[in-house]
């Protein structure tokens, strides 16, 4: 890692990059989108200038922030590669490499009464379907807030992922990824009919396989926390998935991500159909099931 005494303007410079042209150097194929351009490798990245979005996480920036993404690399390194293409760098002096971010698991409550009670009596989400993930230990409590921790394992079985809600039924949820999760291993259970069923939140999945509770098991589920197509992607390589059902939110953001992630499936060779919630999402769905057969 070097440490390179930038100054403002080079900064300046290369945050306001072309990116479009950085991008076609380092032999990246990009596709029109109206008035921007999308990545052939990821089409939920949109680029326009020195601009890009990602859909899919919902964060986007200027050129530095793209470099450091999407090659993993740190800020020094993102600012000189940017400068390189208009051979601007000053000479670097060494400097001590960053510490990567490790990922570790939040710390277990003694028991997971608040988020049993949460899901079960909130959410109305199955009892034993609730029980059958937290004997695998793939739902739990965490001891600090008391947020409900949907775990993530990779082919292993070594924690990867964790999905962290707050158990508060008003005011703002609070949902977040802990620090270092990695994508690819969200919040899953793998089945043996070939079948994936794609969800964007964790509560989602679980409010579905409690409608639809038949031989459920043997299929397989994902939540990808988001709308990032990267845990689907490694379930169908891990799982041999044939056929994906793309189970995400009736809203805008849901149909786009369905949309997207049915042309990737598509140029694999892996069939895809859209199932939609009566409600914007499949615990909506649940819980006016459950009202009205209460009333």
């Amino acid at each position: 890692m070097k440490y390179i005494p930038f100054t403002d303007a080079q900064k300046e410079q290369a945050a306001n990059a072309d990116l479009e042209d950085f991008l076609r150097r380092h032999g990246e194929t990009l596709i029109v989108s109206g008035r921007d351009k999308r990545l052939a490798s990821d089409h939920s990245i949109t680029i326009r200038g020195c601009e890009w979005y990602d859909h899919a996480l919902e964060r986007g920036g200027r050129a530095v922030s793209f470099v450091q993404m999407h090659y993993g690399v740190g800020y020094a390194k993102a600012v000189s590669m940017l400068l390189a293409d208009s051979g601007a760098v000053p000479t670097p002096r060494q400097r001590p490499p960053d510490t990567p971010k490790s990922f570790e698991l939040p710390k277990a409550n003694r028991d997971m009464r608040r988020v049993f009670a949460y899901l079960v009596k909130h959410r109305h989400i199955d009892r034993e379907v609730v029980a059958y993930f937290a004997r695998k230990h793939l739902i739990y409590e965490d001891a600090e807030y008391h947020n409900a921790v949907f775990v993530g394992l990779d082919a292993d079985g070594v924690p990867r992922h964790a999905h962290k809600r707050s158990t508060n039924s008003e005011g703002k949820a609070f949902r977040i990824n802990a620090e270092g999760s990695d994508f690819r291993y969200s919040f899953h259970h793998t089945g043996t009919d070939g079948s994936l069923y794609a969800f964007e939140a964790p509560i989602d999945l679980l409010s579905f396989i409690s409608l639809y509770p038949e031989d459920w098991q043997e299929h397989s589920y994902v939540a990808c926390c988001g709308t990032s197509s990267q845990p689907v992607l490694e379930r169908i390589e891990r799982d041999g998935i044939n056929m994906v059902y793309l189970c995400t939110d009736n809203d805008s953001a849901g149909h786009q991500a369905a949309q997207r992630m049915a042309e990737l499936l598509r140029v694999r060779g892996i069939d895809a159909e859209r199932l939609l919630p009566e409600g914007k999402d499949w615990n909506d769905d649940l819980r006016e099931q459950c009202e009205e057969a209460e009333v």
